[in-house]
């Protein structure tokens, strides 16, 4: 914009350490009339030499300040805090000497807030520089998408001139306003590099030789208010949804890119060595009390990513239980990658397995309708939706998730076992129709932590049902010798019954059907597993098959049998059998009519006979059975 003064007839000379520069004049009639300056005007170290009656004519401040003068002959004044500086007050006087004053987005508010020091209103005269500003701000500035962006940045250096004067406000109020209006109605230029449409891109831009209007994305002004500092762009979010026209997931987008963009190492795991620890921390703790309210706004992949971010910089308990609750609210939706958040240093695990277990707490909560907003904290945050009941398809969803998360986190060597037993117990008995993702967690556990004592085994292996083990999972776990000896019994027979079951071509699940049980996480009590193999344990065995080494005559008429019969069908009551390691057998039999903690023990190494008298079991070890 251009500001046109009064006056003709007349100079501004600037002098700046000693040098006097005849930078600006009006008129050449001033090289002949020479009128000589009469006041000095120091504006931090710039001199102006000027003349009182422009000057006077439309500032009131500079009227008080030459009255205040005793001294006639002293024609210098001082000012040394003018908003904006020596360039602010050089607009001023320009516009005092009727010169053409250039106004723009970057220069605007230094001068609004520079005039209003002056104090050049509209009462000292007519149509004076605030009221020109003012008009300028309303009908150019405002209106424009950019230029109100980059004068609400500016403002910031003119603090706190710019928010008394209601430029702060003014520039976010049309800033918001803009942003909330619908995507159909933007006509003018913005800033979009991320996932842009089609349409944007060049591509499908006609339609049957007719040409398409482009779309604007709904989250058309999500990137341009990444430019903006913390402050601004919280008072603007606010703004946004104060409107009530903005969608809580175009919100949630927004903050998304804003946390990417304003913090370094965000998503990497290196937030520690990036950056201002003490500015990112602020930051994160705003962008975590800005997400709406509503369940899905934000995913849940990004929710853990600030979780995170809040425990690698040591935020605030508050924000950190504000995104557990909200992250439990949608953790089927998570990932195992996700969950995997490393532990403060001075911890001895590698991953922050407390986190995890409030999360699934929250999350099995839900069900029973128990979650809610402590008192304290709802002080704080805006009241969020009533839990809703928990679908069985999210439920198995976060079961096969914490299963996964088991078996990442089995792999530290440090991990106590009281730890892994917890979170495995958090979910219900009919979240795991199929204990195969639990088994391989367990049996990672044991691999890793191969010290563990007989009781501590019988213990994490009670977790497992092995009625809801698979065909693959039951043949993997008859041959691993790092289960206990009574869950390979037991793994054995409900395979048996299952066989039994299919041969016979029965339609119901014989109670042993993996997926249809109703019992609790564990099925086994203390009593299962201390025991001894029972009378129906040595009924199985007798319907093995030994199909090599030692006593294989004994059975030779069976394996005859079972070579005829070729591949096994449901049709012919034939069902192909689990190989059974020799080294197990072998314990299993040997134990028969031993006592006490011997049939129990550790699958390495076999127990001894209690009766010196009785025969070994050697030649055992060496056959090999298969069950029928």
């Amino acid at each position: 914009m251009i500001i046109d003064g009064n006056f003709e007839e007349d100079c501004l000379l600037v002098e700046l350490d000693g040098v006097v520069l005849d930078r600006l004049i009006i008129l050449l009639s001033f090289v002949a009339t020479e009128l000589a300056t009469d006041i000095i005007v120091h504006v931090g170290e710039v001199k102006f030499h000027l003349h009182k009656f422009p000057l006077l004519s439309k500032s009131a401040r500079l009227q008080k300040l030459v009255a205040a003068t005793n001294d006639e002959s002293n024609n210098e004044i001082h000012i040394l805090n003018v908003p904006g500086g020596p360039a602010a007050f050089e607009i001023c006087a320009k516009f005092c000497y009727g010169m053409t004053v250039i106004l723009n987005a970057y220069n605007v508010v230094a001068a609004r807030c520079a005039a209003e020091y002056l104090e050049m209103h509209e009462s000292v005269e007519k149509g004076n520089l605030i009221y020109k500003i003012e008009v300028f701000l309303d009908t150019s500035i405002f209106r424009s998408w950019k230029d109100s962006i980059i004068v609400l940045q500016t403002t910031k250096s003119l603090l706190p001139w710019s928010e008394d004067l209601k430029l702060v406000s003014h520039c976010i109020d049309s800033i918001a306003s803009k942003a909330s209006i619908d995507a159909s109605m933007v006509e003018w230029s913005y800033t979009y590099n991320r996932k842009k449409l089609p349409s944007e891109n060049g591509l499908d831009t006609q339609w049957n030789g007719v040409k398409k209007q482009q779309s604007v994305p709904k989250d058309w002004w999500v990137e341009d208010l990444c430019e903006l500092e913390m402050d601004f762009y919280r008072r603007l979010i606010m703004a946004i949804k104060a409107k009530g026209r903005m969608s809580g997931k175009v919100i949630g987008e927004a903050l998304k890119a804003y946390t990417y963009r304003r913090i370094r190492g965000f998503g990497r795991g290196s937030l520690i060595h990036e950056g201002d620890v003490m500015k990112s921390r602020s930051l994160l703790e705003t962008i975590i009390w800005l997400l709406p309210a509503e369940k899905g706004s934000v995913s849940c992949s990004f929710l853990l990513k600030l979780l995170t971010a809040a425990s690698l910089l040591d935020s605030g308990e508050m924000g950190k239980k504000e995104l557990i609750k909200r992250i439990g609210r949608q953790l089927e939706e998570a990932s195992v990658p996700d969950l995997l958040i490393p532990s403060m240093s001075g911890e001895d695990t590698v991953y922050d397995t407390n986190m995890v277990l409030s999360i699934v707490e929250e999350f099995v909560m839900q069900d029973s309708g128990a979650a809610h907003t402590s008192p304290k904290a709802s002080e704080v945050l805006e009241e969020t939706r009533s839990p809703a009941i928990v679908s069985g398809s999210s439920k198995i969803s976060v079961a096969k998730l914490v299963d996964g998360y088991l078996a990442e986190i089995a792999k530290d060597p440090k991990l106590p076992l009281s730890k892994f037993v917890d979170l495995a117990e958090m979910m219900s008995a009919d979240s795991r129709p199929v204990h195969d993702g639990l088994y391989r967690a367990i049996d990672r556990y044991l691999k890793e932590h191969p010290g563990l004592s007989k009781s501590e085994r019988k213990k994490i292996c009670g977790l497992m049902d092995c009625k809801k083990l698979s065909a693959d999972a039951c043949s993997h776990a008859v041959q691993n010798e790092r289960l206990p000896l009574r869950a390979v019994v037991q793994v054995l027979f409900f395979e048996q019954v299952r066989a039994a079951a299919t041969a016979a071509g029965r339609t119901e699940n014989c109670g042993g059907s993996y997926g249809s049980s109703s019992s609790g996480v564990t099925t086994n009590t203390e009593d299962d597993w201390d025991g001894l193999p029972t009378v129906e344990d040595f009924k199985l065995l007798k319907s093995m098959k030994l199909v090599g080494g030692g006593e294989s005559e004994r059975s030779s008429d069976s394996n005859a049998a079972s070579k005829n019969q070729g591949n096994d069908r449901a049709g012919n009551g034939k069902v192909k059998g689990i190989m059974m390691p020799k080294k197990i057998l072998g314990k299993l039999l040997s134990s028969k009519g031993q006592g006490g903690e011997n049939t129990s023990s550790d699958t390495s190494g076999s127990p001894g006979s209690a009766n010196p008298d009785e025969p070994k079991s050697t030649p055992l070890r060496n056959t090999r059975y298969s069950v029928s």
